[in-house]
């Protein structure tokens, strides 16, 4: 299990926006997250909620540009969370090892840089299809589907223009990018195992502090970590090779309790 952890260089997303938004706070946070068990920081300059504002590339990339110099410098593996053609352009030169996209890489003029790289691809689904998440009703019976379309075209059009098919991780989505209806990301998180198969690839899970736990605990955010805990080895459990995290401590040490838990084998 790749444990990614989410740093959000934002001043409005939904569960921290701000804190980390001067660069003296995020490099203190990204180190901070390494030394909790980070094995990959996500690092996301604009904020993807349904409420959040637009942000321009320069403005996106002079947020990112003083942590991943620094954090590169230091060792970190570092994932930029981007739509944005140019910043994803930008992260390219930069030689970051992961691309993040919730449009799944929608944008077919960048697919020969992406070709000529060597970054790993987060390939995320998404009901709205382009831009931030959006408030958007997904039956959950239709919801896997439409998950498989979507990534059946998306993984055919990547190879097609040179990405090694190993390269990619996908990410189905949960929350607001799935609908507005929490069964659908639990029916999702349920169907996991029948996604891996389809595909072979292996998955990213991105649960933490979303608006479809929250409906159900009836917690804000910022006392969500128990449900996401939860939901996150749920994933863990049903498939998922990398978790997208706010809290890295609190998953590696319930990872390595259940590590403890499983039966021996023996020799």
């Amino acid at each position: 299990m790749t444990i990614f952890a989410i740093l959000n260089i934002t001043p409005d997303s939904f569960s921290d926006g701000g804190k980390y938004l001067a660069p003296d706070a995020a490099l203190a946070r990204a180190r901070e997250l390494i030394a909790l068990g980070a094995d990959v920081l996500d690092l996301g300059a604009a904020s993807s909620n349904p409420t959040s504002e637009g942000v321009a590339p320069d403005v996106e990339i002079a947020r990112l540009a003083p942590i991943v110099e620094v954090m590169q410098r230091e060792g970190a593996s570092l994932s930029i969370d981007t739509f944005s053609l140019p910043v994803q352009r930008w992260a390219l030169k930069q030689n970051v090892a992961w691309l993040n996209d919730i449009e799944g890489f929608a944008n077919e003029e960048l697919y020969p840089e992406l070709a000529a790289s060597d970054a790993r691809l987060i390939v995320m689904h998404s009901v709205q299809g382009r831009g931030p998440a959006t408030r958007i009703h997904v039956p959950p019976a239709e919801i896997f589907e439409r998950i498989v379309t979507f990534f059946e075209t998306r993984i055919a059009a990547l190879t097609k223009a040179g990405v090694a098919r190993e390269r990619l991780v996908l990410d189905p989505g949960m929350g607001f990018f799935l609908g507005t209806d929490p069964q659908t990301s639990f029916t999702v998180l349920r169907r996991l195992p029948e996604l891996k198969a389809r595909f072979g690839l292996p998955l990213l899970i991105s649960v933490s502090r979303k608006s479809f736990l929250r409906t159900i605990t009836g917690r804000p955010a910022a006392e969500s970590g128990p449900a996401s805990l939860a939901a996150e080895l749920f994933a863990f459990r049903h498939g998922a090779d990398y978790i997208r995290t706010h809290d890295p401590a609190a998953l590696k040490d319930a990872l390595a309790v259940h590590a403890a838990l499983e039966p021996e084998t023996a020799d």
